[in-house]
């Protein structure tokens, strides 16, 4: 019959530790698994992890002063006079942002807002609602008998 005292651990569950440099017989006696001579050997080896083998590192090869963004600057999705004349002749008069957004000419009003530039002809009257304009799209919309109203939020 078995008995508590019988109980073992199955073979390989349990590992002795390994001690390092404690002479010949021990594991890695005489250079405890280090190799030979070299800073890798020594008592408090190795080097830094951004360390690169003497050369000048990346931290000191850059420039000093890098770009910084401007974090108040607006970014527009930009509309051409050209896009709008193709909504017109879709027979849509009145153009705001969810007209855009529904239609897919513009993917989101993440950016900050839509302005409207002057590249392209317009033929048709069209009512735009828009955050800016360019003072040459402002002129053609209006010569085309349109009118213009900046959006501000």
């Amino acid at each position: 019959m078995a008995t508590l005292a019988d109980l073992k651990p199955l073979k390989g569950a349990r590992k002795k530790k390994k001690r390092e440099a404690r002479g010949h017989a021990g594991y890695g006696g005489k250079t405890a698994g280090k190799g030979m001579n070299g800073q890798k050997a020594r008592k408090s080896a190795g080097v830094r992890k951004q360390f690169e083998g003497g050369q000048t590192p990346l931290y000191r090869r850059l420039p000093k002063h890098q770009y910084m963004p401007s974090f108040n600057k607006i970014e527009f999705n930009i509309l051409n006079i050209s896009d709008i004349e193709y909504l017109a002749l879709e027979g849509i008069t009145e153009i705001t942002p969810e007209i855009l957004l529904d239609k897919k000419v513009i993917k989101g009003l993440e950016k900050g807002g839509i302005k409207i530039l002057a590249k392209g002809e317009i033929s048709k009257s069209v009512n735009i609602k828009a955050h800016a304009f360019s003072a040459n799209a402002e002129e053609k919309i209006k010569k085309a008998g349109g009118s213009i109203q900046k959006i501000t939020e």
